[in-house]
């Protein structure tokens, strides 16, 4: 019996295995091809901007970013804004906004600027804007409530005094207690206010994670994101240096942590990411990951657009970017085509990553074929334990909001490796760096 058992368990493990890395295949964009303009589709879809900038660059971070300079941000913006501008004049409508980054709160007058134009050109419904706790000063705040924002969400990472030092976001942003302190101050301010956490870092116990978990509680923000720490090749030797390599195993356990202890107060809105009930309407469903929507168009540099089951990204270089802009064309440099069954387990895998995959959505987009083109993932599914299938949709188990949260961190450290191999591209496509002059591109190219 034992045997057995110890049978299926290396049987469930070697499965999850292969779909791990199936389902990353959908973002490696080896087999891209040049990228023509996106088509406008005929529904409102999500608009993602992208801002790269950031006063300190985090030792783990392996999203597109680059040191903040207020003159190369002025210039950003405006490109930024010409872009925006352009879909516009292309006939695309944009119901919810996520600006990401970077940190996208770094020049506030230019940010609250390119909101506004975002308001005047589409009939918006959400906006969330990503920031940072030494941001949540009053003029910052006031403006961005001005602008229509619907969801703040704080980069905080860990609430751990130790952790904050190791991630060198102590000295920039704040100790624990100072965070706490400024985020309890502009509770209610917002209609969502979303804290960004981290969880299994090297350095970071069990009873760390509790004491993170239980302060999140205390400040009643309406949601919580604990992300998986995720690495890229770029960011790798750097984070083991500064943070040390994480134990095997133990990311199944501190997830099973946040799941008990967030409830009853919290409940997921995806795998990794739980809203608190307010009074009489129940939990907030606003959130960063498009689990409802078919398209997105991101603009910026480093973003990434996925329509009409084309991903599409737009250079990483900022030079490029501008050069782009200028000649009147958008930031998109690369497109990969996806085949029939890939975008199946696209949408399988977005779609579940929001809890549910309802089978009138199944129907309408993909009709029986999906069932059984779709067959042996199903059956994968099932057999793990991560799914059931009732009358109205396939949905999530408990166990199977771990797999997904495995499967998302495989998905997006895809994403890093194709960061990271564009990244390498930068200097090749840039010959000085936006808004900088040849001469200052020589003193300053450390800066990149």
């Amino acid at each position: 019996m034992t045997e057995s058992r110890g049978g299926a368990t290396w049987f469930k493990a070697q499965l999850m295995r292969t779909l791990r890395r199936e389902f990353a295949l959908v973002m490696r964009f080896d087999a891209a091809v040049p990228a023509a303009p996106i088509a406008a589709p005929s529904a409102a879809c999500q608009l993602y901007v992208h801002v790269p900038f950031c006063e300190s660059l985090c030792p783990f971070c392996s999203f597109h970013r680059v040191q903040y300079r207020e003159e190369k941000s002025r210039v950003y913006f405006e490109m930024l804004r010409r872009e925006i501008r352009l879909y516009r004049d292309r006939g695309f409508t944009f119901g919810d906004v996520y600006v990401g980054g970077g940190t996208p709160t770094v020049n506030p007058r230019e940010l609250i600027e390119t909101l506004r134009l975002i308001r005047s050109c589409w009939p918006i419904r959400t906006l969330s804007v990503e920031t940072n706790p030494n941001h949540l000063r009053p003029q910052v705040l006031d403006a961005l409530q001005g602008a229509g924002v619907n969801r703040l969400s704080v980069g905080v990472q860990s609430f751990d005094d130790t952790l904050l030092r190791a991630m060198r976001r102590y000295e920039p942003y704040g100790g624990g207690a100072q965070i706490a302190a400024r985020l309890a101050a502009i509770r209610g301010r917002f209609p969502t206010l979303n804290v960004d956490m981290i969880f299994n870092f090297a350095a970071q116990s069990l009873q760390s994670l509790e004491r993170d978990l239980a302060m999140v509680r205390e400040l009643e923000v309406s949601q919580v994101s604990f992300y998986p720490l995720m690495t890229a090749a770029s960011t790798s030797r750097r984070m083991e240096k500064q943070l040390g390599v994480a134990e095997p195993g133990r990311e199944f356990e501190f997830y099973g942590r946040i799941l008990e202890r967030l409830r009853p107060d919290y409940q997921p809105s995806s795998a990794w990411c739980f809203s608190r009930a307010a009074p009489g309407v129940g939990p907030r469903r606003i959130d960063e990951y498009v689990t409802q929507q078919d398209d997105y168009v991101g603009v910026g540099s480093g973003a990434f657009s996925y329509v009409g089951g084309r991903m599409y990204s737009t250079t990483f270089s900022l030079n490029r970017y501008r050069e782009r802009i200028e000649a009147g064309e958008s930031g998109i440099t690369g497109c990969k085509v996806l085949t029939l069954r890939q975008r199946m387990r696209y949408d399988f895998l977005v779609r579940l990553f929001g809890l549910s995959l309802p089978h009138a959505f199944i129907a309408a987009k993909y009709g029986r074929s999906f069932w059984w083109r779709m067959a042996p993932e199903l059956a994968a599914m099932r057999l793990i334990g991560a799914t059931r299938c009732d009358t109205d949709a396939i949905r999530l188990t408990e166990r199977g909001m771990y797999c997904w949260m495995v499967l998302m961190s495989e998905f997006f450290t895809a994403v890093n490796a194709f960061r990271d191999q564009m990244r390498l591209h930068i200097r090749a496509e840039a010959p000085h760096p936006v808004g900088m002059d040849p001469g200052q591109a020589a003193r300053g190219a450390g800066a990149k």
